[in-house]
């Protein structure tokens, strides 16, 4: 028998190298290099079915077409899909086990189902696993249409005979095609099975779901090249031993990229949050030291999140910045930043922020917050009540504008705020909002500020 020959493929890029190395030679990742086996070739003609001929034309002669969404039924799902699955579009969710993933799919093909085919290919649980989870959940579950199969070349040939408009596969890693010899879960076997569904929805023009492992580290297993030829990327937010869970867009072809959307899991699902601000604020009975309310801004949605400081003596002789939700590079540089333009050391104090909820925060306007509460705490005095914060902060001690400030301005009063502080940048000119404005420039003003509305 001839010896089996052997690859290296990259988890990251895809790329294949025929020894190991440290270092991906491809896009230089370190350690994301397993050894799998080799594909012959002469492969290529089990594309030939999957795609249509096409001749070259002017942009200009080609007719736009506006296909209508397929609404989930979940008002939250929908808005981070952009309004709705889009027929051809591949979307692909990610989280870690037991998040929500299965539960808000079969919910949705549920809701679904009564006014369109669908099909819920299962290749990790059972039929009978599944219509148990729809039973706990009360779903009218009737009309969904279930394949519990991981061979590629026969969920194809299912999709062809039922023409649905709707396939959720779950999860791309269990999937294998019988034209490769590696196993189920390795890099070739879920690019080419992610790859051919992939093509399959674009001829066929359904709506296509996958649904994805993570690493420890939170990423889709797999080559970056699953997230590369998806329309949508989807991931789970939030810990798992919290009612609370959040749907972030990280890519959308067909609709704005950082949406958010806000469920709690209950006894019948997930179920959309009304209000999600309130998710992110606790219920002090009083103002507290270390406390800010921030105005982040999440896609199109305002939302107040409470941002929490605690600073104390540090008995190391290197003291600690630990940030939960925050970006711990930028909390070194706002540390710096205060101390040389406002005067606040801290270089003998441990230093600990964290986002209240579980949220995570990634826009520079949450820099002012973050501040007020480093002061708030090292001060030990609580900041006034009602008062929302929301800007950035440059190196040189400048409060630089957000985006979207009459939006956050908006929210904040609609919640019962009835002050804000924030960059003069954003003033409104004209349009009142009912709540008093307190515009600085600088942080020395913000914090002269703050003194006067003590």
């Amino acid at each position: 028998m001839a010896k089996t020959r052997s690859v290296h493929t990259c988890t990251a890029c895809g790329g294949m190298s025929p020894k190991w190395q440290g270092q991906c030679p491809h896009c230089g990742a370190w350690n994301t290099l397993l050894e799998t086996v080799a594909e012959p070739a002469g492969g290529k003609a089990r594309y030939s079915g999957l795609v249509g001929s096409s001749e070259v034309q002017r942009l200009d002669q080609v007719v736009a077409s506006e296909n209508a969404r397929l609404e989930t039924g979940s008002e939250e799902f929908d808005r981070v899909l952009g309004g709705g699955f889009v027929p051809g579009g591949v979307v692909l969710i990610g989280g870690d086990p037991g998040i929500g993933k299965s539960t808000l799919l079969l919910q949705a093909l549920a809701h679904m189902s009564g006014g369109m085919p669908s099909l819920y290919v299962s290749a990790e649980e059972s039929a009978e696993q599944l219509a148990g989870r729809a039973h706990r959940l009360q779903l009218a579950a009737h009309a969904v249409q279930v394949l519990a199969e991981i061979q590629l070349e026969r969920i194809v040939a299912t999709i062809d005979a039922m023409a649905p408009r709707v396939v959720v596969v779950d999860s791309i890693q269990t999937v294998y095609a019988e034209a490769l010899q590696s196993a189920p879960g390795s890099v070739a076997q879920v690019r080419e099975c992610a790859a051919q569904l992939t093509r399959h929805a674009k001829h066929r023009g359904h709506a296509l779901v996958l649904v994805g492992h993570v690493t420890k580290e939170g990423a889709i297993a797999g080559p970056r090249v699953l997230e590369h030829i998806v329309d949508t990327v989807l991931y789970f937010e939030g810990d798992t031993h919290t009612s609370f869970r959040l749907i972030r867009a990280f890519k959308n072809r067909y609709g704005a990229v950082n949406e958010l959307g806000v469920f709690a899991m209950t006894d019948r699902g997930l179920r959309g949050v009304a209000n999600p601000s309130a998710i992110f604020l606790s219920g002090h009975a009083q103002q507290v030291p270390g406390s800010v309310i921030l105005v982040t801004q999440e896609g199109t949605r305002p939302l107040l999140v409470e941002i929490q400081a605690l600073v104390d003596d540090s008995h190391l002789p290197s003291p600690r910045r630990l940030t939960v939700g925050l970006e711990a590079n930028r909390l070194a540089m706002l540390l710096a930043v205060m101390h040389r333009h406002a005067g606040l050391v801290c270089h003998d104090q441990d230093v600990f922020v964290n986002a209240v909820g579980g949220v995570r925060i990634t826009e520079p306007a949450a820099d002012m917050a973050v501040m007020l509460a480093i002061h708030s705490s090292l001060r030990n005095r609580a900041l006034p009540d009602k008062l929302a914060v929301f800007g950035e902060i440059g190196l040189v001690g400048e409060i630089r504008p957000a985006p979207r400030g009459q939006e956050r301005i908006r929210e904040a009063a609609k919640l019962g705020f009835t002050r804000a502080l924030i960059p003069k940048a954003n003033v409104p000119r004209r349009e009142d909002f009912g709540i008093e404005l307190f515009p600085v420039a600088r942080i020395e003003e913000a914090l002269h500020r703050l003194r006067e509305l003590d």
